[in-house]
């Protein structure tokens, strides 16, 4: 497992074989055994093999081409409703309705991601972990009928690798690492644990397309910018609301 992390890189293109259902579902129940607070599971997974459907959640995660082309598509959620339902039923009152219970039905979710995704690519699949979950819930809400105290947080693209990309670069651990408290970092610090990103061929090409003067820039300026952040708050804020996690 180890040897599998140190390699891992996202896949984003997929051989024509299909991810088997045997196989998924060890997978999927072997990653049950992961972390979760109070023993609750408090997460759903829809996996999603349509062809249609996959065409529906598309444009929710900007059209990127591996959502239609993957075999298997997962979207794991911050689920609450069914442990209310359980509470309910059982005669107990439940108070799930609140932030915090999204907050730790969305670690409980992303927990289960992480050890899927290790357990995925030890047996040799492919994975690309779809950042765009977030950016527009309310279509995701729609398209998969989620109800109630049910939140999209990740979504999996899954199938067999057809490409073997480069790996993406990471900061040198200590840029990451406190000892004890928190140490703010220090002009140098910075210059240090970002030298190697921004000296890399691709990063320095990136800038000089974008028309700008530094690799920050074009994360600022350009990939993340400030206007998009505003409004895809308000969009997941609104989801929140919907789904019953806001007043």
């Amino acid at each position: 497992m180890i040897d599998s992390l140190k390699t891992r890189r996202s896949i984003r293109k997929y051989a024509d074989k299909p991810v088997g259902e045997d196989l998924l579902r060890r997978l999927l129940a072997v990653a049950e055994r992961t972390q979760t607070m109070g023993n609750m599971q408090l997460y759903s997974v829809v996996v999603t093999r349509d062809k249609e459907m996959k065409q529906r959640l598309a444009p929710a995660h900007f059209n990127q081409p591996m959502v239609t082309q993957a075999p298997v598509v997962l979207t794991v959620c911050a689920d609450f409703n069914r442990t209310v339902r359980w509470a309910e039923q059982r005669n107990a009152v439940p108070g799930y309705d609140n932030f915090l219970s999204f907050l730790n039905a969305a670690t409980d979710a992303l927990l289960f991601t992480q050890t899927f995704c290790n357990l995925a690519e030890a047996e040799g699949l492919g994975i690309c972990y779809l950042g765009t979950t977030l950016y527009m819930p309310s279509q995701i809400i729609d398209i998969l009928q989620l109800p109630r105290l049910v939140m999209p947080v990740a979504t999996l693209t899954v199938g067999w690798p057809d490409e073997h990309p480069e790996q993406t670069d990471r900061l040198p651990l200590d840029a990451m690492v406190h000892e004890e408290v928190y140490r703010d970092y220090s002009p140098a610090d910075i210059d240090l644990y970002y030298k190697e990103k921004e000296a890399l061929p691709e990063n320095r090409h990136f800038v000089e397309i974008n028309h700008k003067e530094t690799l920050a820039q074009v994360f600022t300026d350009i990939r993340y910018n400030k206007k998009d952040n505003e409004a895809m708050s308000a969009g997941l804020l609104q989801a929140l609301t919907q789904q019953g996690f806001l007043d």
